[in-house]
């Protein structure tokens, strides 16, 4: 739902200019393989009919599929650590790259960015399941993603080629999650949104690791008996290969 609605704004709310946008990336499929460890996407584009170079910028957001996050804060209790409240998230990207020719915040004004999702601190939760005070749990949910480098801002990563082509280099680290992702490019003209492109990204499994997560998930129950005989099996096997002699 989030995704439709940010769709209609990149259709809606862009402004006619005469600068227009032509964006694409260098594979929009990646398959994840036992052996997968991380790899690059590179977003590229042109700016047709560009006016001058001043003022105008250029910021790139990945999105990941919108997972759920539940935060827990640990109190020390009789000498235990025990869980004492927690904040469920809903509608927060699983992973957020955000890239900008300079920091956002001198690009454009908190409302453009707002509206749009643009910066880490303008990302709103479709659902909170809380009763307390939430944004305590929002930013220690975002410094987690951000240690595991799930989310990341990196101003000043957009390489201008020339006065109309740029690129830049987006990390797609090992642990992300699997399942369609958004590649946004926005043209900003001194502090408005002038044009902007969303383009999809598939990251999937393939062979047997594919086979294992479908079995995982559609059939939990054996796929937990079969990882415990296969776990009792190979115990035996070790046994009786490495035995001493009596």
């Amino acid at each position: 739902m989030r995704r439709a609605l940010l769709a209609v704004l990149l259709l809606l709310s862009v402004p006619v200019r005469a600068e227009d946008l032509v964006s694409g990336i260098s594979q929009d499929i990646i398959q994840i393989t036992s052996n997968y460890t991380g790899t690059d996407i590179v977003v590229f584009g042109a700016i047709e009919r560009a006016d001058k170079a001043r003022g105008r910028d250029i910021v790139v957001v990945v999105r990941g599929p919108d997972t759920p996050m539940t935060v827990r804060r640990r109190d020390r209790f009789a000498g235990v650590w025990v869980n004492s409240d927690s904040a469920r998230f809903e509608g927060l990207p699983g992973y957020y790259y955000l890239a900008s020719s300079e920091p956002v915040d001198l690009i454009a004004p908190p409302r453009a960015l707002a509206n749009y999702g643009i910066g880490m601190r303008y990302l709103i939760p479709s659902q909170i399941g809380s009763h307390h005070d939430a944004r305590p749990f929002k930013d220690a949910a975002l410094r987690h993603l951000k240690e595991r480098g799930l989310y990341t801002e990196a101003p000043g990563t957009i390489d201008f080629l020339s006065e109309t082509l740029f690129r830049t280099r987006i990390p797609v680290p090992a642990d992300v999650a699997r399942g369609q992702y958004n590649v946004e490019v926005y043209l900003f003209r001194d502090g408005e949104v002038v044009s902007a492109q969303s383009t999809p990204l598939f990251i999937d499994q393939t062979g047997i690791e594919r086979r294992l997560f479908n079995l995982a998930h559609n059939a939990p129950l054996f796929y937990g008996l079969a990882c415990v005989f296969m776990a009792m099996l190979l115990g035996w096997i070790s046994s009786v290969l490495f035995r001493r002699p009596a």
